[in-house]
C-alpha cells in the first residue's frame, strides 16, 4: 500500500495533469542519445564536477560500488569485483521505449563474479505517465527478488536531455509523477523503489517534497563533501560521488558495511 502522503500528492497530481492539455509529437518520443543516458549524466552536465575524487578505500561504515549502463559497453566483471567493488546498479531502462542492450551481459555478470546488483530506470514523465514505466521497467528487467543479491529498482530523476529541465511539469505534477511511479512498483514487486537525484534537480523540480521518506535515497553530488540531502531524507543510502574513477562507470558509496548492502537487498 502506498503512503498517505503518496496518496494526497497522487491525487492533487492527477487533477492538475487532467487540466493540462496533451502536447502533440510528430513521430513519438524522442530516444536519440538514449544509450548515453546514465545515472548523473545530466546532473555532471548542469551541476558540474567539483572536484575529481580519487579512489577512496577508506572506512569501516561505507561500501564501495558503482553503476554502470550501456555507455561502458560490455564490462570486465571479475576486474571490478578485483577492484573492491560491492554493489553494482545497472540501467535497464528509459520511459517506455528504450531497453540498454547491454543489460544482460552487465547484469547477469555483475551477479556472477558475487555482486549484489539493481538495476535502475532513467525516468522520461514526458512521454508517459509514472505507473506505465514502472510496469515497463520491471518488464525488462527492473523487479526483485528475495534471494540476497538483488537490490530494489532505483528510479533516476534527473535533468531532462531532450528539453526543459522537469519535462513541462510543475512541482506538483512531477512530485504526481514519481508518487505513481513508486506505487506502481511497490505494487508489483513488494518493495519500495529507490530514488536518485541530485539535491539541486530536487528543489528545482519538486518543490523540495518531503513525501518520499519511504524510498532509499541515492544522492549525487561529485564532490568530498555530501552536502545538503533533499527535503524527503534525514539521512542517505547510496552516494554517488564521483562519476569516474577506478572502476567502470560512476563511483558510489554505500552509507554502511556490506550487511547493510545484503540487508537491503533482502528488504
Amino acid at each position: 500500500m502506498c503512503s498517505k502522503g503518496w496518496g494526497a500528492v497522487l491525487a492533487a497530481g492527477v487533477l492538475l495533469l487532467a487540466q493540462t492539455p496533451a502536447v502533440a509529437r510528430e513521430g513519438g518520443p524522442r530516444y536519440d542519445g538514449a544509450e548515453e543516458h546514465y545515472a548523473g549524466s545530466q546532473i555532471a552536465l548542469h551541476e558540474g564536477v567539483e572536484v575529481s575524487v580519487g579512489p577512496l578505500y577508506g572506512g569501516e561504515a561505507q561500501t564501495l560500488g558503482h553503476d554502470v549502463s550501456g555507455h561502458q559497453g560490455d564490462v570486465d566483471w571479475p576486474a571490478a569485483s578485483r577492484t573492491g567493488a560491492k554493489f553494482v546498479y545497472v540501467k535497464a531502462t528509459e520511459g517506455t521505449g528504450f531497453v540498454n542492450p547491454r543489460f544482460p551481459q552487465q547484469y547477469n555478470g555483475s551477479y556472477g563474479v558475487g555482486m549484489i546488483r539493481g538495476s535502475y530506470h532513467f525516468a522520461r514523465p514526458d512521454v508517459s505517465d509514472g505507473a506505465a514505466q514502472a510496469h515497463y521497467f520491471v518488464d525488462h528487467g527492473g523487479g526483485w527478488s528475495g534471494d540476497g543479491k538483488t537490490l530494489p529498482g532505483a528510479l533516476d530523476v534527473e535533468y531532462n536531455p531532450y528539453g526543459e529541465t522537469c519535462y513541462g511539469k510543475t512541482p506538483a505534477q512531477m512530485v504526481a509523477w514519481m508518487a505513481s511511479f513508486a506505487t506502481a512498483y511497490l505494487h508489483r514487486t513488494g518493495r519500495h523503489p529507490a530514488i536518485y537525484t541530485s539535491t539541486s534537480w530536487w528543489k528545482r523540480c519538486t518543490g523540495n517534497s518531503n513525501v518520499f521518506w519511504q524510498n532509499p535515497l541515492w544522492i549525487a553530488r561529485y564532490n568530498t563533501e555530501i552536502g545538503e540531502l533533499p527535503a524527503s531524507w534525514k539521512t542517505h543510502t547510496i552516494w554517488q560521488f564521483s562519476n569516474k574513477g577506478s572502476l567502470p562507470g560512476d563511483q558510489n558509496w554505500f552509507n554502511g558495511a556490506e550487511d547493510r548492502v545484503r540487508a537491503l537487498s533482502i528488504g
